[in-house]
């Protein structure tokens, strides 16, 4: 008999999803799912070809237990790189799903400036893979904001736009204004060193006097990191308003040689 409950039970839900297979199906005869980098045809909408895919820098070894900067080999679990070693940041963990190179970067330019919002659902795809053990531990999903000048002109916040995505994925609550840019600032890669980021957007940030985030754990979201100047500054302000833990979470890390100034 429990058998036959079970079966009557999953046979609707079945039959609702034949439905939507079709449909599936009619879409891609009519419009064929392309690669979103190079527009060759691929079997899933929002994904890369093969020959993209390949030349996608996906950090997945040993990484800085801190702010997620591959190591070459594997010093072990729970060590942290020099540089976090001699300056600590902010936010207690960082990761990043892939380098900043020459294959990503034309896939974030886009994204970022030139209105390709399509890609906005695999990026966050590849969001909730990386961060999937910090997504297990958060309470609330906060997308770094631009200041309101800069958010006019460009028109959208491409952090929000991921950070919304990634929430539905992970079934975590999302705040988009939960933190609040006071002031404008110049463009962090306009910097040219790590001390000019920090004093670039150091006081920029605070939290909006509704957020409620006493004793939570914040997952930060944005696109791009470099040295975590801006994680670090939007770190400060959320702890100052009671969050517990911050996490940090971007599409891309900028991976410097050893000696680089970090």
């Amino acid at each position: 008999m429990d058998g036959v409950r079970e079966a009557s039970e999953i046979a609707p839900i079945r039959a609702g999803l034949r439905p939507r297979r079709i449909r599936r199906a009619a879409l891609d005869f009519l419009f064929p799912p392309l690669c979103i980098s190079c527009r060759a045809r691929v079997v899933e909408p929002h994904s890369l070809c093969s020959e993209c895919w390949k030349d996608i820098h996906f950090i997945d070894g040993p990484v800085c237990q801190q702010c997620g900067t591959p190591f070459d080999v594997d010093p072990g679990s729970e060590t942290t790189c020099g540089a976090c070693h001699l300056k600590p940041h902010d936010f207690d963990i960082a990761r990043a799903a892939m380098r900043y190179d020459e294959a990503s970067k034309p896939l974030l330019l886009r994204f970022k400036h030139a209105d390709r919002l399509e890609y906005a659902p695999a990026f966050a795809r590849w969001l909730e893979r990386t961060g999937r053990a910090m997504l297990a531990e958060t309470d609330l999903v906060v997308p770094v904001l631009l200041h309101r000048w800069r958010l006019w002109k460009r028109r959208y916040n491409q952090a929000a736009i991921i950070a919304a995505r990634l929430s539905r994925l992970s079934a975590k609550p999302w705040d988009g204004m939960a933190l609040i840019r006071k002031r404008p600032t110049q463009s962090q890669g306009a910097m040219p060193s790590a001390k000019a980021r920090r004093r670039n957007v150091l006081g920029a940030f605070r939290v909006a006097p509704n957020a409620n985030l006493k004793g939570k754990t914040v997952l930060l979201v944005d696109d791009v990191v470099t040295t975590g100047a801006t994680l670090d500054a939007c770190a400060r302000a959320l702890k100052r308003a009671g969050a517990a833990r911050v996490f940090a979470l971007t599409l891309a890390r900028v991976v410097r040689a050893p000696s680089a100034d970090i």
